[in-house]
């Protein structure tokens, strides 16, 4: 089946996932990309994995036919899936993955709102989620808008792009992203080679779905699991996204965890639950950032857990 959503890294991804046995986590299945071609080079693998977008489900569950019982799909946050899988199926997994990124069907497809050229206002993964892009820009107070603009879009003028929208809204409910991004303005960021508008954009869906926090969550229910001998790797693509994972596995890989102002070790200096096996992210290569713009801000990174 003809994928309506280009994987990013997929080579990258291939070459780390190879010479497998036992059972790997897609946590972010999406549509199949990266899981397919794990269990096509991996014959002995299996597959559990989990996506909060029904479509993708329903798409995966087809893509994925040919691999017959090796695979087990839920509709689940990938922070809770860990929480799902028998004590027999944790023992042998040996592989975790995660692209913390928006599919880009979901980009596209203008009643989704994810788009700043769409009609709508929505962005939500999960379509049961009862709060959308549309309820955080019509209800946010003033300090919430400026706090999430601040935070997760690293915009300077987040008090003054607040402002505009509760302006807005004071007048008429803003429905349409294209609304949005009218209010909000397409100026440049100073050094950077993107608009406000997207990084406001950028900010609403992190809040709708949580992101930050379901990566938090996802990284610290892998290390209190007990999985040993497994590979985890992460694809994210914001520099927030970045920075949690670089310093999670920086911190999962430090022996001493004894405050830095201590006269000496007390914790035992032996706190390393496994290597960093990417000393820098793995980023596409020109040619892929040609074929598919949207890989462009993609970074993954390794860690092996003992």
């Amino acid at each position: 089946m003809q994928s309506p959503h280009k994987s990013v890294l997929l080579n990258e991804v291939k070459d780390i996932f190879s010479n497998l046995d036992g059972t790997f986590i897609d946590c972010t299945l999406g549509y199949a990309g990266h899981s397919y071609a794990i269990l096509k080079n991996n014959p002995n693998l299996n597959l559990i994995a989990c996506d909060r977008d029904n479509e993708a489900i329903e798409f995966s569950k087809k893509k994925l036919e040919e691999f017959k019982d090796r695979v087990k799909i839920y509709k689940s946050n990938f922070s809770e899936l860990l929480n799902k899988i028998s004590d027999d199926d944790k023992k042998n997994i040996r592989a975790i993955l995660a692209d913390i990124g928006v599919s880009s069907l979901q980009i596209d497809k203008d009643n989704r709102g994810f788009s700043i050229n769409s009609d709508t206002l929505d962005m939500r993964m999960d379509q049961n989620n009862p709060i959308s892009a549309f309820e955080i820009v019509n209800n946010y107070s003033y300090d919430e808008l400026s706090r999430i603009f601040f935070e997760y879009g690293e915009l300077k003028n987040a008090r003054n792009i607040a402002q505009k929208i509760i302006t807005a809204r004071n007048e008429t409910p803003i429905k349409s992203a294209k609304q949005l991004v009218k209010i909000i303005g397409t100026n440049s960021i100073r050094g950077r080679n993107v608009s406000q508008a997207i990084l406001a954009f950028q900010a609403i869906r992190i809040e709708v779905n949580k992101e930050l926090d379901e990566l938090k969550n996802l990284l610290n229910l892998i290390k209190k699991s007990g999985i040993k001998n497994c590979l985890v790797c992460i694809i994210s693509f914001h520099s927030l996204e970045d920075r949690i994972v670089k310093s999670t596995f920086k911190d999962w890989q430090t022996n001493c965890i004894c405050p830095p102002n201590s006269l000496r070790c007390e914790c035992g200096n032996n706190n390393s639950i496994g290597k960093i096996l990417t000393k820098k992210a793995i980023q596409p290569t020109k040619e892929e950032i040609f074929e598919n713009s949207r890989s462009s801000c993609a970074k993954m990174r390794a860690f092996m857990i003992r």
